[in-house]
């Protein structure tokens, strides 16, 4: 059985911050730690002391991860940053609510006697003889402690306490992977029993010494099973923070979700009655398992569910099945065409998860290069009169400020420069649209002409079924907001941001064929109708011939993955650092290289257009980890360390332009190489400079790994490899929450059929089946209970839990 754990958290808004510039305003913003990782950080809100960011992140995480943290800080573009305050989230409190934390929470100072990380491994041994009881403490090593010097590094020493003595062992200068290897040895001193406490320290030449952390164990502990191994350092017990009024409070969503998968035969039969719901005739639609599975999903539920049934079914090559079965229901229930997927039902939500899924490539080819090219232009274009600003071409011209007629007409020609080109890559991609949206859109289009086959609906209603799909949930949101789609790695500043916002609106507007141009409150836009009337008749033809593909999807066929091997699932420049370079001075041996990951190979080239590329194949890969800042002096570097035929090991060394790109390349290489066996337990953070590893100070090069590696540590997004025994499990979660509706309104007595058949519609023949499906899906349930707790009953009866592993 496997564990899984992810935190889906969402940083929302800021309130009543302190003023950090001279301005008397901020330019807040906020990274979000696990443990001691930096999993992201979101975009910097100019000048403002209540920020909005509504950022969210999926992070897959260790079953052993503690505490979350938000970090609120004030850019400056000259010194370093301030840090503003911060908000910490133990694993207890995050899961004390099943829902999840959704509240405003103060910000507290940052406390460095609290700012501790890091683990310490001890063996310690109680030992007697004639002259009394004696602890004996072996101080091996600690690893990953908070950087408490300038250099990034600090010079630990650990204390130990025992009853009224304590001893300390040497100082290691400027490293946070000490190796002690001391032992220390106390005596029993007559009272009571007192437990062992073990502090670490920065020593400081000047002042006072720095807190790193501490651990403590009772004497019951010390007696029974003496600590031998490693051990997480905690902060010193302190008063209840203060309520952090003055520094502002932080909006945050969090939730935690940790299942236990069971092994693939006991999803079996569940899976099994998904299947027959989509495969069965038409007829038993609404009476299928599946159908009651979302009926009894809420809302707020079912994009994930939605996201999790496309990838299962995608895994038994049924996605095709999957998306018409739930098409029919749509189509049967909608009375007005017009209305037909505007709803954010199950249909809805799994057709925009597949595209999502299935087209992310498609979507980064056609629309990566205009968006690029907007971000990078920083076009000044407005067309509302409310939002000109006139003056703005003074300040920066010195000319004089332009007419609204003026300011309009460039903005015209600005948009629609930009818009002819996207409007081009949309209607000239009919080949490179994966065949199985195709087929899926293929299938749509069939079942809404034949649901509404009168003339008047003809014209328009076949083509804004798949046009709302591909453009109001696909391009639309992804020209509006590029980084949710992966096609950037920052969001846009406000002037950018406002560009987006027209384009998008544009680029809706044709997918909606011009029926609602000229209504409504945005009659500012009308400058642009012509050429969105003149794109309409181009988008009907491109949907004619999208639809206009042979062959079904071949059914029952499982998918390994999401895409084929050889599919980039990452790409862009980045520095390079070869493993030796030959003399150069640092910041010289990091080169420029366009980078490609694919399932396959890890590539390097000159430029994406140079020939010659070197490759890694990604199956060599063995561990994907940060360096030290202070290894190179360089911020946001990784390390790729992969093992070649003959065993040997070789680390090759990238540098990101920022956190989040670091962020999300640690996060595709370790999932591209997840399957690989092999992979190192601990690696060395640091390089291997100057006859001695930077991390900690280790003079042999092929000296074991000082801290531990995190490979389960990823960011959810569209590249998520398929998992159907975790899909089926959040399938078997959804369930449980609807049993007891299962219960209630489906096993009634048979001779309530009267009542329900007035309340539903529903015949009794359609009541009978429904309750038999109810009946079927409870049994799996139960089943599936047992099974959860056979397990739970196995680990229990394992020996407890020891200390944190290599």
């Amino acid at each position: 059985m496997a564990k899984s754990s992810s935190l889906n958290v969402r940083v929302v808004e800021g309130r009543a911050l302190p003023a950090k510039d001279v301005s008397g305003s901020s330019d807040p913003y906020c990274l979000v730690k696990v443990d001691d990782e930096v999993v992201a950080r979101t975009a910097t809100v100019w000048r403002s002391l209540g920020p909005f960011w509504g950022e969210e992140y999926t992070v897959h995480l260790p079953l052993d991860f503690h505490q979350l943290a938000f970090y609120v800080l004030d850019e400056d573009t000259v010194g370093h940053d301030d840090i503003i305050g911060k908000i910490s989230l133990s694993r207890e409190a995050i899961t004390a609510d099943p829902r999840g934390i959704d509240s405003w929470i103060n910000l507290s100072r940052v406390d460095p006697d609290a700012e501790v990380q890091g683990e310490i491994c001890l063996s310690v041994q109680m030992l007697e003889d004639g002259r009394g009881r004696c602890l004996r403490c072996h101080v091996l090593q600690a690893r990953d402690l908070a950087p408490r010097d300038i250099s990034g590094t600090s010079d630990p020493f650990a204390r130990v306490f025992w009853g009224s003595q304590s001893l300390e062992t040497s100082t290691i200068k400027k490293t946070r992977f000490p190796h002690w290897d001391e032992v220390l040895e106390l005596r029993e001193m007559p009272g009571a029993p007192s437990p062992l406490r073990v502090e670490l320290w920065d020593w400081d030449m000047v002042g006072k010494n720095d807190f790193l952390g501490m651990v403590e164990f009772s004497p019951k502990t010390l007696q029974q099973k003496p600590p031998n191994g490693w051990f997480r350092l905690l902060p010193f017990p302190r008063a209840e923070e203060d309520s952090g009024r003055n520094l502002g409070a932080l909006r945050v969503k969090v939730r935690l979700i940790e299942d236990r998968v069971l092994p693939s035969q006991c999803y079996q039969p569940l899976v099994e009655l998904l299947m027959e719901s989509v495969l069965g005739p038409a007829e038993e639609d609404t009476a299928s398992p599946l159908a009651l599975l979302e009926e009894l999903t809420l809302g707020d539920c079912r994009q994930d569910l939605a996201t999790k049934l496309v990838k299962l079914f995608l895994g038994r090559g049924l996605a095709g099945p999957f998306l018409d079965y739930l098409t029919r229901r749509e189509v049967a229930r909608t009375m007005d065409p017009n209305t037909l997927f505007r709803s954010n039902s199950l249909a809805s939500k799994s057709m925009e998860q597949f595209m999502k899924l299935v087209g992310m490539p498609y979507l980064h080819e056609v629309l990566k290069p205009m968006i690029s090219r907007v971000f990078e232009e920083k076009k000044y274009m407005e067309l509302d009169p409310c939002k000109m600003d006139l003056g703005r071409t003074r300040r920066i011209s010195f000319k004089g400020a332009p007419s609204e007629e003026q300011m309009r007409e460039t903005s015209l020609g600005l948009l629609t420069g930009y818009l002819g080109p996207i409007v081009d890559a949309i209607v000239g991609s009919v080949g490179r649209c994966p065949p199985a949206m195709r087929l899926a859109f293929k299938q749509l289009h069939r079942r809404v002409k034949e649901r509404f086959p009168e003339p008047e609906h003809q014209q328009d209603v076949k083509y804004l079924a798949i046009s709302g799909f591909l453009f109001l949930r696909f391009f639309a949101p992804a020209i509006l907001t590029p980084k949710l789609f992966d096609l950037r790695d920052q969001h846009a500043d406000p002037q950018t941001s406002r560009s987006l916002l027209l384009l998008a609106k544009a680029v809706q507007s044709i997918g909606n064929l011009g029926q609602q141009l000229g209504q409504g409150k945005e009659l500012w836009m009308a400058p642009l109708h012509p050429f969105l009337l003149q794109s309409v008749s181009r988008v009907r033809d491109f949907l004619d011939r999208l639809v206009d593909v042979d062959g079904d999807e071949e059914a029952g066929v499982p998918a390994r993955a999401l895409f084929p091997p050889s599919a980039i699932v990452r790409e862009g420049y980045l520095l390079k650092r070869k493993e030796e370079p030959a003399g150069l001075a640092t910041r010289f041996a990091f080169k420029k290289r366009y980078v490609w990951l694919s399932g396959e190979t890890l590539s390097f080239s000159k430029s994406p257009e140079w020939q010659t590329r070197h490759s890694i194949p990604v199956s060599h890969i063995r561990a994907v980890e940060r360096v030290d800042e202070g290894a190179f002096q360089l911020p946001h570097v990784m390390q790729v360390v992969t093992q070649d035929g003959a065993g040997a090991l070789h680390t090759t060394y990238l540098q990101c332009k920022n956190v989040n790109e670091l962020n999300q390349w640690l996060s595709a290489l370790r999932k591209a190489s997840a399957p690989n066996p092999d992979k190192l337990a601990a690696c060395h953070p640091g390089a291997f400079r100057s006859a001695r590893w930077t991390c900690c100070l280790q003079a042999e090069r092929s000296a074991a790994g000082c801290s531990r590696t995190h490979s389960a540590v990823t960011l959810g997004d569209w590249s998520d490899p398929l998992d159907p025994d975790a899909e089926a499990q959040t399938v078997y979660r959804q369930l449980l929450l609807g049993r007891d509706q299962l219960r209630l309104k489906l096993l009634e007595d048979s001779n309530m059929d009267t009542a329900l058949e007035a309340d539903t519609g529903a015949c009794p023949e359609v009541l009978a089946q429904q309750r038999a499906a109810a009946a079927r899906l409870l049994e799996v349930l139960a089943d599936l209970d047992r099974a959860h707790e056979e397990f739970q009953q196995q680990e229990r009866g394992k020996a407890a839990l020891g200390p944190l592993g290599p």
